[in-house]
């Protein structure tokens, strides 16, 4: 299997702070020996981590000419959680549960996006379904800003079951929909709650939508019928976020 590449200094930092277990060696362009790469070099020997002094061409070619800002780390690949994860991990929570889920979200541009506002926001874990579904990819990790080392991002065989399970656990479940009568700022989102988000243009799937306890939508003043997903989920999380900073 190939390893993940994860470049960018944020993206580095938050994986060597957060998930260093998975980090087979760090790859720094030669001619860069600044303080910002100095700390970072730093953190992987005080891990033990193998360190690379490379050229730009290799730093280039490693990271698909994306913009590696001269560091980059070899990681052995990402790997989502299951259902027992997201079940220990509900069990063992102290405080509301505050979910997010996706169904259908294929673009690992919009995964990553939707990760790093969901790690902004507070989530304890976002759900996925397996099938037609991002995969967990260096894109992702680039995109969220290493937030994939902190927000577990949990794919399940079946979203249906798993939605009644949060149900039974007295998590209710807000879906997003156009056709919503309620927006967003009239709903209750405190409490054990997971929002979710369906595919850009699709939106949920029938059974997804039948399985939630309520929908709501986001008030469209101009021309434009929908938001990107990213955009929704983070419209979507903060308010959540608002109204439950006042019940604390």
């Amino acid at each position: 299997m190939n390893p993940d590449v994860i470049f960018g200094f944020h993206a580095v930092k938050t994986t060597l702070k957060h998930d260093a277990t998975r980090i087979k060696k760090l790859l720094v362009i030669a001619e860069r020996k600044d303080e910002r790469i100095g700390e970072v070099i730093e953190s992987a020997k005080a891990l033990n981590i193998p360190i690379e002094r490379c050229n730009r061409k290799l730093l280039d070619e490693c990271t698909g000419r994306g913009t590696h800002q001269g560091v980059a780390l070899e990681c052995e690949p990402i790997q989502a959680k299951n259902e027992a994860y997201l079940d220990k991990l509900l069990d063992n929570l102290s405080e509301p549960a505050f979910l997010l889920v996706l169904d259908g979200v294929t673009d690992t541009h919009n995964l990553g996006a939707c990760i790093r506002s969901a790690d902004a926001a507070g989530i304890h874990a976002v759900i996925a379904p397996k099938n037609n579904s991002a995969p967990l990819n260096a894109t992702v990790a680039k995109v969220a800003c290493g937030a994939v080392n902190v927000v577990p991002y949990v794919q399940v065989t079946n979203l249906a079951r798993t939605l009644q399970q949060l149900q039974q656990r007295g998590i209710w479940l807000a879906g997003t929909s156009g056709d919503a009568e309620q927006d967003v700022y009239q709903a209750n989102l405190v409490g054990p709650l997971a929002i979710v988000m369906g595919a850009e243009g699709k939106g949920m799937r029938r059974l997804t939508q039948e399985n939630c306890d309520f929908l709501l939508k986001i008030p469209m003043a101009g021309e434009v019928s929908s938001l990107n997903v990213s955009v929704a989920a983070g419209v979507c999380l903060f308010e959540a976020v608002r109204q439950r900073s006042h019940t604390k």
